[in-house]
C-alpha cells in the first residue's frame, strides 16, 4: 500500500504545479526555471526577479530638524541650574532609509514617496550594483505621497509599467524594497482589496491593498505583478511595530498620471471642478428615487465654477467621468483632483431619474492660478497663503477659508478651516482673487481680518 505522507505530498504537488499552470505564469525568454536534485522542474519567482530587481533601488537621506529647547530652561530659577550648556533650539542631523523604482532609465528618474525625500537636505541612491549617487528632487506631491528623484548614472534598467486598473482581488503580487535597512529584499503575497480610501493617511486615496510583508523601509518600492510590470508604489502600513499582513500601494497608473507634471512643474497644478460632494446612501437613493445606481451626489456647486458653468446641480449623481465608474465620493475626488488644470472632463449624471451628459473644462483654483503668475509680488503673496483653499461666500460676508495645509506658511501663522477672511490689509474682501490681490500690496506681510465663530481677530501672516 502507498504511504499516506507520500500520498499526501504527492497530492500538494500537484496542486502547485496545477495552481501554477492556471494562473499562466511563464519564465522570461532565455531564463530556465531551476531544477531539483531529482530532475523535476520546481515553480519559482527568480527568473521574473532578476528581470527587475535591478531597476528598485535603495535611498538613503539626510535632514536636519529643530529642536525645541526644554520648557524649563524658559524659567530663570531653572535657567541657572544649566549654565553652561547649550540653551534654544537646536539642530539635529537625522538620517532615513526607504526605496524607488527607476521609471526612466534614459533621464535617470526615480519615482518614490514623497515623505521619503520630501525634508531631505541630502539624497544617496544605491543601486543593486554597488553604485551609490547623489540625487535630486525633481518635483514632489505631498497630497498623493509621490515623487520624483533624477541621478546622473548610465546603464540603469527602467521598470516595465504595468496596469493597476485590470488588477483583481487575489492576483499575486511581489514586494520588492529595503526594509530595516536590509538591502533588496523581496516579499510575496495577494492583492487583498482594491480602491481603498478614507484612511487618512494622504490627501488623495486610492490603495491597493497587499498581504505581501511591507515593512519600514518599503516606502517607494515596487509592487510588481508575475509579469514583473510595476502596478505600485509601496507607501503604508497598518501598525507601528511593521507587518501585520495589511500593507498600501499607491496604483501605478495614479503615479503616472502625477509623473508627467511632476517632471513638467515639479509640483501637480491642481485644478477644481466645483462642487461639494457626499456618498449615496440607500436612504438618500430612495429619497431621490436613484435605485441601486452608484455615484457621487452633488450637494452643492460653487458659483463660478467649471461644475456652475456646465449647469451641474444640487441633487444631481455623477456616475462617470471621462469613462471610468465613479464608485463615491472618493472616487470623483481622486479622478478629478488627479487631472491638470484645462483638462477636459465629459461628466455622465442622474437627474430626476435621467441619465445625462456634459463636457466642461476643469478650472484653476485661485492659489493655483496666482502661482502660475509671472509677477514676482504675486508670487511673494501666494507662497504666504500657500497651503489655503479659499472660496468666495454669497452676499458680502468674506471669502471662506475651506481648508488649511498645517504645514504650510497660512497653516503655521495660525489660519483655520471655516475662518472667513473679511479684510485683507485693512480692505474689504469678496473673492478669492480680492485676497490674492491685496496680499500682493506688502512683500513683508500680510494682515487679515478673521471672523472665527462668533468673534473676531486680527492675524499676520510673515
Amino acid at each position: 500500500m502507498m504511504n499516506s505522507k507520500f500520498l499526501r505530498f504527492t497530492q500538494r504537488k500537484l496542486v502547485l504545479f496545477a495552481s501554477i499552470a492556471a494562473l499562466g505564469f511563464t519564465a522570461p525568454s532565455g531564463a530556465a526555471l531551476p531544477f531539483s536534485a531529482n530532475g523535476e522542474e520546481l515553480p519559482s519567482l527568480a527568473p521574473m526577479l532578476d528581470d527587475v530587481s535591478s531597476a528598485v533601488v535603495n535611498i538613503s537621506t539626510s535632514s536636519t530638524i529643530q529642536v525645541e529647547e526644554n520648557p524649563l530652561l524658559k524659567d530663570p530659577f531653572f535657567r541657572r541650574f544649566f549654565e553652561g550648556m547649550p540653551q534654544g533650539p537646536r539642530d539635529r542631523k537625522s538620517q532615513s532609509l526607504g526605496s524607488g523604482v527607476i521609471i526612466d532609465s534614459e533621464n535617470g528618474y526615480i519615482v518614490t514617496n514623497h515623505h521619503v525625500v520630501g525634508k531631505a537636505d541630502k539624497i544617496i541612491v544605491h543601486l543593486e550594483d554597488g553604485r551609490e549617487f547623489e540625487a535630486k528632487v525633481v518635483g514632489s506631491d505631498s497630497d498623493t505621497d509621490v515623487a520624483v528623484i533624477e541621478v546622473e548614472a548610465r546603464n540603469l534598467n527602467a521598470l516595465e509599467l504595468g496596469d493597476s486598473d485590470a488588477l483583481r482581488v487575489g492576483d499575486f503580487v511581489v514586494a520588492i524594497g529595503n526594509p530595516f535597512g536590509l538591502g533588496h529584499t523581496v516579499t510575496s503575497g495577494i492583492v487583498s482589496a482594491l480602491g481603498r480610501s478614507g484612511l487618512n493617511i494622504e490627501e488623495y486615496e486610492n490603495f491597493i491593498q497587499t498581504d505581501a510583508s511591507i515593512n519600514p523601509g518599503n516606502s517607494g518600492g515596487a509592487l510588481v505583478n508575475l509579469r514583473g510590470e510595476l502596478i505600485g508604489i509601496n507607501t503604508a502600513i497598518i501598525g507601528r511595530a511593521g507587518n501585520v499582513g495589511i500593507g498600501f500601494a499607491i496604483p501605478v497608473n495614479m503615479v503616472n498620471g502625477l509623473v508627467a507634471q511632476l517632471v513638467e512643474y515639479g509640483e501637480v497644478k491642481r485644478g477644481q471642478l466645483g462642487v461639494y460632494i457626499q456618498d449615496l446612501t440607500p436612504d438618500l437613493a430612495e429619497a431621490l428615487d436613484l435605485g441601486d445606481k452608484t455615484g457621487a451626489l452633488v450637494t452643492e456647486v460653487i458659483p463660478g465654477t467649471a461644475a456652475d458653468d456646465a449647469g451641474l446641480q444640487s441633487g444631481d449623481l455623477i456616475t462617470e467621468v471621462n469613462g471610468k465608474q465613479i464608485k463615491g465620493a472618493a472616487s470623483l475626488r481622486n479622478t478629478v483632483g488627479l487631472l491638470r488644470v484645462g483638462s477636459e472632463l465629459d461628466i455622465s449624471y442622474v437627474r430626476e431619474g435621467k441619465e445625462k451628459s456634459l463636457s466642461t473644462k476643469i478650472k484653476s483654483s485661485a492659489g493655483t492660478e496666482v502661482a502660475a503668475a509671472d509677477d514676482n509680488a504675486v508670487k511673494d503673496a501666494t507662497e504666504k497663503l500657500k497651503g489655503a483653499s479659499l472660496q468666495a461666500l454669497e452676499g458680502d460676508e468674506g471669502v471662506l477659508v475651506v481648508g488649511v495645509d498645517p504645514n504650510s506658511p497660512a497653516g503655521e501663522s495660525g489660519l483655520l478651516p471655516n475662518d472667513i477672511i473679511t479684510k485683507v490689509n485693512q480692505e474689504p474682501v469678496k473673492t478669492p482673487d480680492d485676497v490674492m490681490r491685496l496680499a500682493k500690496k506688502d512683500k513683508k506681510r500680510v494682515l487679515l481680518n478673521i471672523r472665527r465663530g462668533q468673534g473676531s481677530m486680527f492675524l499676520v501672516i510673515q
